[in-house]
């Protein structure tokens, strides 16, 4: 995935104007593009290091940071929004000569993945949306926290506790590694400036027009914990009703984290569904 001594910096190309790190594995003839989540610290190997070999021995996959987020760069002025992640994203597909890919969308990264869908549906193959956005809810506490993140280690773990359901897997030790992560230079400052209070308006200003949505035809798969904290099971259920080619999977004792509490069950899942018709 990458030939650095830190895992999570890979490769870096211009996607949209923006300098942006991404990842990459497999060298498959079809493509995946995963798209990360927004927790403070998030890098895309922080989301997606034990999706991207599985994935990478069927296809060829690439995770990028989104701009604000990871060793992607941080312009001046920028204007963190749904519109720009998803042109960054687009971007990058352009610089990598990727016409068309499957994505895989992690929380807000699934807005990301839905707003791509819409604006440019002949480059999207099939979605996977985990734990998604895109549609409107009234913010959870631990989604308020998460984005309200302060830059301490013990905000840090109160934030952590929000994420699984397995607590075991939000150590005080991995709090401490991503508290580190988040308050490198720029990192939180960046962070801080996306999702201001009052925080509700940035769920809304995430959502897609449920008309558009009804109107999308690709093939999707919908996952998310049963035991979400972050974002509520009803999302997943709202957009299998709204999208008209949308299947749906629920994971029991799992929260917020599909991809690493249930691993196995995630990646098997999402690798059948992409090499089926």
């Amino acid at each position: 995935m990458t030939t650095t001594e830190k895992p999570e910096i890979g490769r870096s190309a211009e996607a949209n104007g923006i300098r942006t790190n991404y990842l990459e594995a497999g060298t498959g003839e079809q493509h995946v593009v995963l798209v990360h989540g927004s927790g403070p610290g998030v890098t895309s190997y922080a989301n997606w290091r034990l999706v991207l070999p599985a994935l990478g021995q069927h296809f060829y996959v690439v995770a990028p940071d989104m701009v604000g987020f990871g060793y992607s760069d941080r312009p001046k002025g920028v204007d963190y929004s749904l519109d720009t992640w998803a042109d960054q994203t687009v971007g990058l597909m352009d610089t990598l000569g990727i016409d068309r890919a499957h994505l895989v969308g992690n929380s807000f990264g699934g807005a990301i993945a839905l707003r791509i869908a819409t604006q440019h549906p002949d480059r999207v193959d099939k979605l996977v949306l985990m734990g998604s956005m895109g549609v409107d809810f009234p913010i959870t506490e631990g989604l308020d926290a998460v984005w309200g993140y302060e830059g301490t280690v013990e905000d840090m773990r109160r934030v952590m506790g929000f994420f699984a359901y397995d607590k075991a897997l939000t150590s005080d030790e991995l709090a401490k590694i991503r508290y580190e992560a988040s308050v490198q230079p720029g990192f939180q400052e960046a962070f801080s400036a996306m999702f201001p209070a009052p925080r509700q308006r940035w769920v809304e200003a995430m959502a897609i027009a449920e008309d558009e949505l009804r109107r999308l035809p690709h093939r999707t798969l919908i996952v998310h914990g049963r035991e979400d904290q972050v974002i509520p099971l009803s999302n997943s259920y709202r957009l299998e009703e709204l999208l008209d080619n949308a299947d749906l999977a629920v994971f029991s004792h799992c929260g917020h984290w599909s991809m690493i509490e249930r691993t196995d069950d995630f990646n098997r899942l999402v690798r059948d569904f992409f090499l089926g018709d």
